[in-house]
Parts: C-alpha cells; structure tokens; sequence
C-alpha cells in the first residue's frame, strides 16, 4: 500500500458489522459474550513507512511496507492522535498530568485501537474456528517465515478483507488483561513471524506492560463508524 500523496482523512478502512463475539481467559478458566457495534478496521498493520512519516521520524516516506514493530502501547496510542490530528479529525485519547493513566472520548471520530473483543470478531470474520483458514496461506510464523517479518498483504485475507490478522506481528489491543492481578498490563492478539502455530489464532492472548517494544509486535487502526 502506497501512503505517498494519501488523504489521510481516506486511509483505507474495512467496515466490520456489529455482532456478538464470545472470549474466554485459559488462565482464569472463565467465559464470556460481548456485543460488538459496528466499526472500522484498518485492512492491513500500520507499516514502518506510515509510522516514520506520521511521527515525523522520517521526512519521506522510505516505501517500507513492513509492519511497524518495537512500538509500545503507549507509542501506539500517541501514533492514533497524531494521525487523527493530521487527517483532520478529534483525537481519540488524552492523557492526565500524570502521563500514564489514558481517557477515551468515546464519541471521538479519530484513530484509535481495536478493543481485544473486535479485534478477535474482525479476526475470525465468521467463521468458528480456531483460524480462519489454512495457516500456511494466511499467516507468518516460525515454520514459513524464514526468522523475519514480511510485507503485509503477501498472505490470504479472511473473508472480511483483512490481511495478517493472524502470524507477521502480534497487535496490541486497547484492553487492560487483569488490573487486580497484572496492574496496566495491556493484551495483544494475533501472533507473529517468531510465533509456533499454536500461537497462532483467533482467541489466543497474550499481554505485557504497555511499555514494552519488541521486534514482533505492532498494532492496527480502528475507528467508530459514524
């Protein structure tokens, strides 16, 4: 995808249908449903060259069309508004005096992240199982990925339009995983390049401090369809 001379207001969005999702924690050995709205996903992770430019990192775009990695939450939130201000739209989050804690203006029509729940509904695109399709044909990971990440787009996408949603970078979500037991850890969905298959899935989380920035994770716009 060529960012070069794109309004940033039309970055490419796929209109995901409300719905009902249901999730469940493996360690806690709970369930649960969620309702799902109707939303925007981006078709595709943010690359390294949309991130560069955005953030003013880089003063041209460099064409890498990989996903953008050893970004953290908190690098992915400020990513969203930044983006948002640029495209001309209100930005989704803001941040107290103390720079840690996050808001979310809810009615806000800019970029933000995908909560864990639409993130897993996009993901699985209708379909009930595990994946959403052969995971040679969709997905990067430890056994095809030759020990690095890959352009996006170069596998099958599920049925909803939706590229690397499983395999080449996990993608961090909005949501806390467990704030009484793990504090301000942040889940991440998806699996990666480095990942063994069984990673590899639909409802297979993970999550870690929103200060974290490794080689394998990065993340996906989202916003409120409006």
């Amino acid at each position: 995808m060529n960012h070069e001379g794109m309004s940033l207001g039309d970055y490419p969005m796929v209109k995901i249908p409300g719905g009902v999702i249901d999730l469940r924690d493996d360690r806690t050995q709970s369930k649960w449903q969620v309702e799902i709205k109707p939303f925007l996903l981006a078709p595709y992770p943010v690359t390294k060259a949309l991130y560069d430019v955005i953030s003013k990192n880089s003063l041209t775009c460099d064409g890498d069309q990989k996903p953008v990695v050893n970004v953290s939450w908190h690098d992915a939130i400020s990513f969203c508004n930044h983006l948002s201000q640029q495209a001309g739209l209100r930005a989704f989050y803001s941040k107290p005096n103390d720079g840690e804690s996050v808001i979310c203006h809810w009615e806000s029509n800019g970029f933000r992240l995908p909560s864990e729940a639409e993130w897993q509904y996009a993901c699985k695109a209708g379909t009930t199982g595990y994946r959403y399709g052969e995971i040679d044909h969709i997905a990067w990971y430890r056994d095809n990925s030759g020990g690095s990440i890959h352009e996006i787009g170069t596998k099958e996408p599920n049925a909803w339009g939706l590229y690397d949603m499983l395999g080449n970078v996990w993608e961090w979500c909005w949501d806390v995983y467990d704030e009484k037991v793990y504090g301000s850890y942040r889940i991440f969905r998806g699996g990666s390049w480095a990942e063994e298959a069984r990673g590899c899935g639909a409802s297979c989380r993970r999550r870690s401090h929103p200060s974290l920035a490794i080689d394998d994770l990065g993340f996906r716009l989202a916003r409120n369809d409006k």
